[in-house]
């Protein structure tokens, strides 16, 4: 069975309104997305695993815990996933990041790769792929082939919305790594737009057309 999560925190359907709401100007959208991503964030890491350390806290020394092995990688798939890169990195700070660039041809709706940039032991690492939107799920699809190729095992993808076509299409393709959403809508249009959506995201963010 698909490895699908839509988180229903009561702040995170509040936020992800406001996303929705075509009257959200461009600062507000990009504020609210950078919220957004660091509550789901939150729930992403919630299995990250610890190992023990000795510490001294001001009054004794003490046994306590702290995150074992090589910290995260966060992947954006550029540009509108960097508009969530912040809020997770606001949440660990120590994450290092990678970057792959997609674009859709608007004919075939198939992506393109035009960049790619990742730590050289990103294999080592749980790797978090990132990109607002779970439409077609091309791009997703992609993205997780292209990092599988760079040695990665270990990966979760991240969307803040995602409709019924791209959670199967993702999740046929890579059954293997965990999706977690904020909401899966109703369908796609016969533009590939999610409905009833948010818009472009990365329209919404940087406020281009």
């Amino acid at each position: 069975m698909p490895d699908v999560t839509v988180l229903d925190h009561p702040l995170l359907r509040h936020k992800l309104t406001l996303l929705r709401d075509k009257h959200t100007t461009t600062a507000q959208f990009r504020q609210v997305a950078r919220e957004v991503s660091l509550l789901i964030a939150y729930e992403v890491t919630r299995d990250l695993p610890l190992e023990p350390i000795e510490i001294d806290t001001p009054l004794e020394r003490m046994q306590t815990e702290h995150l074992a092995g090589k910290k995260l990688c966060i992947v954006p798939i550029l540009r509108a996933g960097n508009g969530i890169l912040d809020g997770m990195l606001d949440l660990v700070p120590s994450a290092r990041v990678g970057h792959i660039g997609l674009y859709r041809d608007p004919a075939t709706l198939q992506p393109v790769e035009y960049y790619l940039k990742l730590p050289t032991d990103v294999a080592d690492r749980l790797v978090i792929l990132v990109d607002p939107m779970l439409a077609t799920g091309h791009s997703a699809v992609a993205a997780a082939s292209r990092l599988k190729q760079s040695g990665v095992t270990a990966m979760k993808f991240v969307c803040l919305l995602a409709a019924p076509e791209g959670v199967a299409n993702f999740t046929q393709a890579h059954p293997d790594v965990p999706v977690f959403t904020a909401a899966i809508d109703r369908e796609l249009d016969s533009h590939g737009y999610i409905r009833p959506g948010l818009g472009d995201a990365g329209d919404r963010l940087y406020g281009t057309r």
